[in-house]
């Protein structure tokens, strides 16, 4: 991420949109505490979205053939989820559970998590981030088999609204032998640990 230039017309703009919101809420943008909050929360927002900037084809484009024919599951779960709702801007955090089954070549188990970190940094919805997610493993690797279950704790629906801070959201995407073969989607929960599903 490139350093935040406090001088660029865009950033002297979107500065003054934050400076706005805070007189909006009912605060004095010029305050001592406040008086860097807009420039501390473009700064912030570069983070928070820089998904948008990365394409997730580009972690999966380098893969490994010499694997002596494995085309077991390949997962890597509890890839922590740090993401924001497109309709309240709040934020939602969790577990990502990614799987797939090789069919002949396998990816670096890290890129597997920046994958999901590039839909994350983007306003979501999870169900529409578990589809991305399993979207563009199944068109680059073109594996026998993709899972994607994602388990997260919505602040839009946990601190407003119905306040239900306990509550969790889980969505799932499986396709080839995950969807249609019952032993590996058996297989698939009993390592993610929802052996009930």
């Amino acid at each position: 991420m490139q350093d935040f230039d406090p001088t660029d017309p865009r950033n002297i703009e979107a500065m003054a949109h934050v400076r706005a919101l805070l007189e909006y809420i009912g605060d004095d943008p010029s305050r001592e505490g406040l008086q860097d909050t807009p420039k501390r929360v473009l700064a912030a927002f570069g983070e928070y979205f820089s998904g948008y900037a990365e394409d997730p084809r580009e972690h999966l484009e380098k893969t490994f053939e010499e694997v002596e024919g494995y085309d077991e599951m390949v997962l890597v779960s509890d890839i922590d989820v740090h993401s924001h709702c497109e309709h309240h801007l709040a934020p939602f955090v969790g577990k990502a559970h990614v799987a797939y089954l090789p069919n002949g070549r396998v990816v670096g188990l890290s890129k597997l998590a920046r994958v999901v970190d590039v839909f994350a940094r983007r306003l979501q919805v999870q169900e529409k981030m578990t589809m991305q997610i399993a979207q563009v493993i199944e068109e680059v690797l073109r594996p026998a088999g993709v899972a994607v279950v994602i388990q997260c704790q919505h602040f839009c629906m946990c601190h407003r609204g119905v306040r239900k801070p306990n509550s969790w959201t889980t969505t799932s995407k499986l396709t080839g032998a995950f969807l249609n073969n019952p032993s590996s989607r058996l297989e698939l929960f009993k390592l993610i640990g929802m052996t009930g599903a």
